[in-house]
């Protein structure tokens, strides 16, 4: 919508890359997969992202705690770093969604911090050097303009929650206490 309201043929050029980019994204699933059985026991998670991929970090929390019923708090990298740092223990479970762009320094700088308090980091990115500061890499095989990035970023976290849940028998298609129409007044 923004790419025809801002008639930018940049833009528009940018979002007919989306399709393939996620199509790449979703062969991954056998590699996703296998990197989930360690987590089969995980019962609590961070999630944290920033700028376009703040929201991100909130939507695959809410998909981890509906298909998985695992309790993820999300946070921007900004707040994390103000309190909720001090949940992180050796083994805690933080993901980081970090794809290229303008707030990959900023995500380094708080993979850093974390991985001193040896948490178990899973990171979702394009960087190498993310991926490299990582325990569980979910890679993003096509890399996109930062303001398309969520929508390929949270694929990996899909298919993460899926196998996951898949793990622990969970069955995906009446995850309980969800409900898909809501009221309100």
């Amino acid at each position: 919508m923004a790419a025809t309201l801002a008639e930018d043929p940049k833009m528009a050029s940018q979002l007919e890359k989306v399709p393939q980019a996620i199509e790449t994204t979703l062969a991954m699933s056998q590699s996703i997969s296998q990197q989930v059985v360690g987590y089969r026991q995980m019962e609590r998670a961070i999630m944290i992202g920033r700028g376009f991929n703040y929201a991100t970090a909130f939507e695959l929390a809410l998909k981890l705690q509906e298909l998985t019923y695992t309790l993820v708090n999300p946070y921007s990298s900004a707040d994390f770093l103000h309190g909720p740092l001090a949940l992180v223990e050796p083994g805690f479970p933080v993901i980081v969604i970090a794809p290229s762009g303008k707030m990959i320094d900023e995500m380094k700088a708080v993979i850093q911090k974390v991985k001193k308090r040896k948490a178990d980091l899973i990171g979702i990115s394009d960087h190498k050097e993310i991926l490299d500061l990582v325990h569980t890499p979910l890679h993003l095989p096509c890399t996109l303009p930062e303001w398309l990035s969520p929508i390929c970023a949270i694929v990996p976290g899909q298919l993460f929650a899926m196998f996951l849940a898949f793990e622990r028998g969970l069955d995906l298609d009446r995850p309980r206490a969800l409900e898909k129409v809501t009221q309100t007044q």
